[in-house]
This record gives structure tokens, C-alpha cells and sequence, in this order.
């Protein structure tokens, strides 16, 4: 019987393997550098804490099952409501502000497609009790410093923002009562998947009578909060039900220009985020191109830990998944940088010099370089081959003068340079070239 990978799940082969790690280890690196602490959680939580957060409607979209004791668990399919019910369990004891990250790697019962799989790693920053709009920045700043440190430019990814207290003033403003603001934002947060003549039809069946969809465009198409300022008394929308939002959006704008990524941000209500928890600004991160699903979503969630029990303590943060983030990369060619070759290979001249072979590559192991050797005794073509297959960068020669005169010839594989050297100065001479390679 032949067996396969299970739909929807991931093999990682040691090429997949390096990019996963690059990227694992670019968030841990910009996680610490922007003041997070990790943490981890289990892969299974009680059902209920995911219905509690979504409905019960979540749960076609979870794998999900009952145990021994009867108990309904789920495989973990997102990290904020672990991360609320962990802060809930200790909310008077966490010095404050709690700013936590994880890389979990999450399952959701969805159907595989391009940049979407059952399975998946994602990055998670979380600011919780900080309730200025600067924490929000700080979010935004700390996904676009990643994103600059893996050569994704302003060119290439923008981050759209957006706050779900304007769309609510604007429902307000309108007529449109709150206990039918949920499904208006559901339509809104759908928008880009129906086609501009279908969600007309049915935003006009639903709300159309207290606000227009050529109105509704209206406000959807400012591209600045200005514009939206601006555009809102001609649609008949009073100014004084948005003043808050925006005045929240203004001070989120001027926080962004001060980190020095306004470049990278754009205002954008078609932003919605289809989960009911979002209480405030919220954004997503997508590339530019409009190919693939958003890279990262996020927002402001103030009552979530309230929810599952614990207090009422402000809270923003976001999610970055690593499949839709590496078919961009691979898309846009920003992927050099990642290697499983060989830093250094090690070849001997002739027979007998297999032992002086293993000291040098145990040297270079232990000042931690990338050091292999051949199994099989070949001749020093062959040995040359198998180190170029293998992807090295600098090739040591083990002749004879190893043993008479403690020297060894080096050989920077891509200029083709070769030259004697000392095997004192041998460490110190392969970093060099591996630095003067990188």
C-alpha cells in the first residue's frame, strides 16, 4: 500500500525545511528586537473557548473530537483565544503591558488551495494593556520591519487600515440599526469576493433603503482619511458621528509616520475583518499585485479576555502565516538569501590522510561553520564534483604538507582563488571568505 502526506497537511523536505526556519527564525529575531516575549500553549484547548470566541458555526472549520472522558476538544486553528484564556488565568499578576509572541503551528478544516492549507505555521504579536492608538502602531511597525528585513518593500506589500468604530458610526449615522450592524459588516467584509453589481444587489435588498450602495461606494472609495472627511457631509453623513474613530485613526497615522512607515500604510474601509471580537482599528497586509490571500490581519480586540473570563484589558495584535508569506517571497524572487548547502567542504589529496580530513571538519564543526566530507574515498576530481553538488562555498585540500608543515590549500569555490594556508589560520581564513561570499 502506498501512502501519502494527509490533504491539506505538509511535508517539509530539507529545501522546504530552510525557507520554514528562515522565516521562523526572521520573526523570533524581529519579536525580541521590538520588546516580545515568547510563549507556547497546548495544540488542543476545549471546543468551547473556540465557539465562545466565533459561534458554533466555527466549528465546520475546525478538526475537532471527543475524548475518552467525553470531553470536545479541538486541534488549535488560531492562537488569540489561548492567548486570552493564558492572560485571564493570571491577569493580576502579569506586569503590564503584557507584550507576548508565538509561532504555533495551527490546523483548520479548510479546503487547500494556493497560499492556504489545512495546516500551517503563523506569527502572532499581541499588546494587551495599552489602550492609546500607539500600540496599534507599534503592531503595524513591528510586521513592516519583518517585511523590510525579508526585502518586501513598499512596492511590493501595503498595509490597509481601517476601524471598525467608523464603519459602525457610518451604519449609525445612517439609520441602520446596532442589532443589524454584525451582518452589515459580514457583507462589507465579503465585498471583495462578490462582483461590484451582486454586492449592490444585495447590500440595496438588505440596507439600501437607509444607505444607498452608490453611497456606500462613496465612502469605501477614500483612499485618505482626508478623503473620507471630506466625501461623508456629501453623502449626507454628519460629521459628528465619526469624530471619535478619526480622531483615533489621525493620532494611529501619527504614531506611523514617527516609526517611519507611512510608506507601507494606506486608509482603506473596505478593511473589515469578519470576526465580531474586533473592536477598534483594525488592518491587513497584502501584496500589491492583488494575487494573493492577505499575508497578515489584525486588529484591536478590548473585550476578548473579558469573554473567557478575565477582565476588561485593552488588547491588539495580529497573525502572519508562513504560506502565503513564502509564495511571495518564492513569487518576487526574494528567497537567495536561503540555503541548505555546504559553508565548507573537506577533501583529502590522497589515501591515508582520511583521519587529518575528520580533525579539520571536528575544528571547523566546533568554531561552528558548516563542515562536510566524503563517506566514500574518491579521487580529487570526484571529491571537487561532490563539493560543488553539495553547494560549497570554500573547499579545503588535505596533502601532505598538512603533515609536514601544518598548511593546507584553500579554494573560494566561486571566484576558483586557491591558496596555501596555515591550518592556525585556517578558522579564521574560512570565515572571511564565507563572510566575503555571503
Amino acid at each position: 500500500m502506498k501512502f501519502q502526506a494527509v490533504k491539506g497537511m505538509r511535508d517539509f523536505y530539507p529545501e522546504d525545511m530552510a525557507i520554514l526556519n528562515w522565516i521562523l527564525n526572521g520573526w523570533r529575531r524581529v519579536s525580541v528586537r521590538h520588546g516580545f516575549q515568547e510563549y507556547d500553549s497546548p495544540v488542543m484547548e476545549y471546543l468551547d473557548l473556540y465557539t465562545l470566541k466565533s459561534g458554533e458555526g466555527i466549528v465546520s472549520e475546525l478538526f475537532h473530537l471527543t475524548d475518552r472522558g467525553g470531553r470536545d476538544l479541538a486541534i488549535r486553528p488560531e492562537a488569540t483565544p489561548t492567548l486570552a484564556r493564558m492572560v485571564a488565568a493570571r491577569a493580576n499578576a502579569l506586569p503590564r503591558p503584557i507584550k507576548w509572541f508565538t509561532m504555533p503551528r495551527l490546523c483548520r478544516a479548510e479546503r487547500p488551495q494556493r497560499g492556504r492549507g489545512r495546516e500551517f505555521f503563523q506569527w502572532n504579536i499581541d499588546i494587551i494593556g495599552v489602550d492609546d492608538a500607539v500600540a496599534d502602531a507599534e503592531c503595524i511597525f513591528t510586521a513592516v520591519d519583518f517585511l523590510r528585513e525579508v526585502h518586501l518593500t513598499a512596492d511590493d506589500v501595503v498595509v490597509r487600515i481601517a476601524d471598525r468604530r467608523l464603519h459602525k458610526a457610518i451604519l449609525t449615522g445612517f439609520g441602520i440599526p446596532d442589532e443589524q450592524h454584525e451582518k452589515a459588516l459580514g457583507l462589507l467584509d465579503k465585498a471583495a469576493k462578490l462582483e461590484a453589481a451582486k454586492m449592490a444587489e444585495v447590500w440595496n435588498e438588505a440596507f439600501g433603503q437607509a444607505l444607498p450602495f452608490d453611497s456606500l461606494q462613496k465612502l469605501l472609495a477614500a483612499g485618505t482619511i482626508e478623503e473620507f472627511v471630506a466625501v461623508a457631509p456629501q453623502v449626507g453623513l454628519k460629521a459628528e458621528s465619526f469624530e471619535g474613530p478619526i480622531g483615533d485613526l489621525r493620532q494611529l497615522w501619527t504614531h506611523l509616520a514617527s516609526f517611519g512607515i507611512t510608506d507601507y500604510c494606506r486608509f482603506d474601509l473596505h478593511i473589515v475583518r469578519g470576526l465580531a471580537y474586533y473592536t477598534g482599528i483594525v488592518f491587513e497586509i497584502h501584496d500589491k499585485r492583488g494575487e494573493l490571500r492577505a499575508l497578515a490581519g489584525g486588529g484591536r480586540f478590548d473585550n476578548l479576555l473579558q469573554l473567557v473570563g478575565g477582565p476588561t484589558i485593552p488588547a491588539v495584535g495580529f497573525g502572519m502565516g508562513d504560506i502565503v508569506l513564502s509564495e511571495l517571497l518564492k513569487d518576487l524572487n526574494r528567497l537567495q538569501g536561503v540555503s541548505t548547502s555546504t559553508e565548507v567542504y573537506v577533501v583529502d589529496a590522497e589515501e591515508g590522510l582520511f583521519g587529518d580530513v575528520l580533525k579539520i571538519v571536528a575544528d571547523l564543526r566546533r568554531a561552528g561553520i558548516v563542515a562536510e566530507f566524503g563517506y566514500k574515498r574518491q579521487n580529487l576530481g570526484k571529491q571537487f564534483k561532490t563539493a560543488s553538488q553539495r553547494g560549497a562555498k570554500v573547499v579545503v585540500l588535505v596533502g601532505q604538507k598538512y603533515r609536514d608543515q601544518r598548511v593546507v590549500e584553500v579554494k573560494d569555490m566561486q571566484s576558483g582563488q586557491q591558496r596555501e594556508v596555515g591550518v592556525d589560520e585556517l578558522l579564521a581564513d574560512a570565515r572571511a571568505q564565507l563572510v566575503a561570499g555571503a
